[in-house]
């Protein structure tokens, strides 16, 4: 194992605060400056097959670099050797593409502020809790201060409203929306290019090889959390409208802007201050 893949391990084990402090060991001052002279770089979202899918799809913007990265959160499992896997696949899919190095981010503060610490508030206020919301809110929005670092360049990213017919409430079109509306409040632009592919077939043949759905994946331990016992899912669309909107979007909003001004926020007070008495 690579002094790098060791440090990044370390990081996943970990789970420091790592946004605007990403070690210089994994993300040095010189790469920074390489990076910002790349003129068609994009940030991509690794996590599974769709994301994958995603960054092979999304090179028909014309990007020429592709910049891998993970989010942790607080609630992932699994094989960490599936991610440096799933972007081996992304770089042996597209040849004359150059998929740098894998970097990793994440913030259990800023996750613990949307998802965790307010639980029984959020659902007093809004009827509902889904911190599938709110953690890929947290997934898109963390990567928002390296993007600016780099130069403000854009984010891509696997998320699709539909899965084959099925439904999941942190992809529905408003939700997706406002995602993309909040990266954008910063200069920075959220491609998701397979958001109208419902089809899982057609993101096999984007892929070009067999993967199947959900699997060589990191895993949640909050996964269908919306789901009733009998499968179906209820989207309760005002009321995450709203907890997005009075809640989940100023408190992020306001996160990034100390990450912005180099600041580490208190995330959780910052949460507490937008929630109010």
């Amino acid at each position: 194992m690579s002094d790098i893949d060791k440090k990044l391990n370390a990081l996943y084990l970990n789970k420091p605060e790592c946004v605007i402090d990403i070690p210089g060991s994994v993300l040095s001052p010189e790469k920074i400056a390489q990076y910002k002279a790349v003129s068609r770089l994009a940030i991509v979202e690794i996590s599974g097959r769709d994301s994958v899918a995603a960054a092979i799809k999304g090179v028909e913007e014309g990007f020429t670099d592709l910049l891998p990265t993970y989010a942790y959160t607080g609630t992932e499992y699994g094989r960490w050797a599936s991610v440096q896997q799933a972007v081996e696949r992304l770089s042996k899919r597209l040849p004359d593409i150059r998929v740098h190095d894998l970097l990793v981010v994440g913030s259990p503060g800023f996750w613990q502020a949307l998802n965790g610490r307010f639980t029984t508030e959020l659902i007093s206020r809004y009827g509902v809790y889904v911190p599938c919301v709110g953690c890929h809110l947290y997934l898109h929005s963390v990567r928002v201060p390296l993007a600016l670092m780099l130069g403000g360049v854009p984010i891509i990213s696997g998320e699709r409203e539909r899965h084959n017919g099925n439904i999941k409430v942190n992809q529905i079109s408003e939700v997706l929306d406002l995602y993309q509306g909040l990266t954008l409040e910063f200069g920075v632009k959220l491609f998701m290019p397979l958001r109208h592919i419902a089809e899982g077939e057609r993101v096999t043949e984007i892929l070009g090889f067999e993967w199947p759905e959900g699997k060589a994946q990191l895993e949640c331990v909050l996964s269908g959390n919306y789901r009733k016992a009998d499968g179906s899912v209820n989207a309760p669309v005002p009321q995450i409208e709203r907890y997005m909107r009075d809640f989940a979007l100023p408190c992020t909003s306001k996160i990034i802007e100390a990450y912005s001004a180099g600041q580490v926020p208190d995330h959780v007070d910052i949460a507490a201050r937008i929630l109010g008495p």
